[in-house]
């Protein structure tokens, strides 16, 4: 199940704004290119922010994703009408034969149940053609993220148009290997509104993930550093035979 960020209409119509730096998208834009991708499967579409940037270079642009109030934020946007979206997962998708397959951000890790991830990769897998990629990173565990996940290191205040300001900051809930537990509270001022968002992500090491992409049948092509985030995420390219 999506995370209440994504679900609750209110904190989906504002979700961009509170996270307007999107710059990691840019590395993934460019992979499309390298691999000469036009048809391209966004699993975890959110609201439609990387879907929408390759829709507008002629990409032909599959975007699912389980939270239906951020499915609605992205059909509703410029240029919406040129992807096609599905409130779901990558376990129920329609026939398919897209050129890459992408997880951007935290898609992958917050599938948490081994069995869904598993199901995920093996629904990637169909959706693809033979030679198409999987693409999609997840932080390195060594890097302890979560350590910074606190009120001081993530407070901040948004002035958002229809809405005044909003109020955001992260707290760590729980550490309990390999899961990661943290909430977000926003404040809304324009009425004093206070809405939370409990998320959980599952932190994987490289050799594991390898494992599952292989024996769901991909061939790992290589593993990548993300370049706006160094040394701190895995980015993993994955191939159909």
């Amino acid at each position: 199940m999506a995370d209440e960020c994504f679900r609750h209409p209110r904190l989906a119509a504002v979700h961009d704004a509170l996270d307007p730096d999107r710059g990691d998208l840019d590395a993934y834009v460019r992979m499309a290119e390298e691999f000469g991708a036009r048809r391209v499967l966004d699993i975890g579409c959110g609201t439609g922010v990387f879907a929408l940037l390759l829709a507008d270079r002629g990409v032909e642009v599959v975007g699912v994703d389980p939270a239906g109030a951020s499915v609605d934020v992205a059909r509703r946007k410029p240029g919406g009408g040129r992807v096609r979206w599905i409130e779901g997962d990558a376990t129920s998708l329609p026939a398919l034969r897209v050129d890459l397959a992408t997880m951007t951000a935290n898609a992958a890790q917050e599938i948490t149940d081994p069995g869904a991830w598993h199901a995920t990769l093996r629904g990637a897998y169909e959706a693809l053609r033979p030679g198409g990629r999987l693409v999609f990173e997840t932080r390195d565990p060594a890097r302890r993220a979560w350590e910074g996940w606190n009120r001081e290191g993530t407070y901040r205040v948004t002035e958002l148009p229809g809405e005044g300001t909003v109020e955001s900051w992260c707290r760590l809930t729980q550490v309990r290997w390999p899961l990661v537990r943290f909430r977000w509270t926003y404040v809304f001022g324009s009425d004093g509104e206070v809405l939370t968002s409990d998320s959980t992500l599952r932190f994987r090491q490289r050799e594991e993930v390898e494992a599952d992409l292989a024996a769901r049948g991909f061939v790992v092509e290589e593993v990548r550093g993300a370049p706006d985030r160094a040394g701190r995420e895995f980015v993993f390219v994955a191939r159909r035979p």
